[in-house]
């Protein structure tokens, strides 16, 4: 059953940039899909928080911006630094609060990821982060080995992970395939998990606490998608890199 509607925290019913967008976004994609919400009292309504979807369509994203507007909090998410210098278009990200992220050294992207952090505990806001990077490469969509990113940044600032899957997106626009908008209002189901476990993780320093923690992550998000898809979601998690894969796409911090 669809979750109701939740409370709006105060950065929706605040006016700021998401209300034009909103009320041009959110019709026309449930003109597209028709999405059911489950579990969205996973998703605070106040505070900062990192929410980790999965991701197996180029329409994903929408689906989980629109999800989140609707469970009352404005979607943010991580953006190509270079994007914030495009004209008007940077305008945009910026006026939306959206979290710019470069392609940088260790050293820098470490500073980054804690000024991230520190920004959205400052101002309670939260951000989406694809924790694999790009659209699953695994042959049956399930999500696949993920990267550190989003647990680095919750990490880094005691934040809330939240893990989220969804499955009905791949029906209107398949992986690398073309936009099917017939029947129209495909059915979209989106689930929100409980926050992610870190205990265990934030008192160790070495290095490979972050891949282990992320393992968790992805085995979540994996679970979760099962849910919904009625299988159980295989052990391990789908590595590009042993099947000679290459992962481009979306950057993390």
């Amino acid at each position: 059953m669809a979750a109701s509607q939740p409370r709006a925290s105060r950065e929706k019913t605040k006016p700021s940039a998401f209300w034009p967008l909103a009320a041009i976004v959110v019709p026309l994609v449930g003109l597209i899909a028709r999405i059911e919400i489950e579990g969205g009292e996973n998703l605070p309504r106040e505070g900062a928080y990192v929410l980790a979807p999965s991701h197996d369509s180029e329409f994903d994203p929408l689906i989980v911006a629109v999800a989140t507007w609707r469970l009352g909090r404005a979607p943010r998410f991580m953006a190509k630094e270079s994007l914030f210098r495009v004209p008007v278009l940077g305008a945009a990200l910026r006026a939306t609060g959206m979290v710019p992220v470069a392609r940088a050294a260790s050293a820098t992207a470490a500073k980054q990821t804690i000024e991230t952090a520190e920004q959205l505990v400052e101002h309670g806001r939260g951000v989406i982060v694809y924790p694999e990077g790009s659209l699953t490469r695994d042959p049956d969509l399930w999500p696949m080995r993920g990267k550190t990113g989003a647990v680095r940044l919750a990490l880094a600032g005691d934040i809330p992970l939240i893990p989220l899957a969804h499955w009905g997106t791949q029906a209107i626009l398949p992986r690398y395939g073309k936009l099917s908008l017939w029947p129209p209002r495909k059915r979209v189901r989106v689930l929100v998990g409980e926050p992610v476990d870190l205990s265990a993780f934030r008192e160790r320093q070495h290095p490979s606490v972050l891949v282990e923690a992320t393992d968790v992550l992805m085995a979540r998000i994996a679970q979760l998608q099962g849910e919904l898809r009625g299988l159980p979601a295989p052990a391990q998690r789908w590595n590009p890199a042993e099947h000679g894969q290459k992962e481009t796409g979306r950057l993390e911090p």
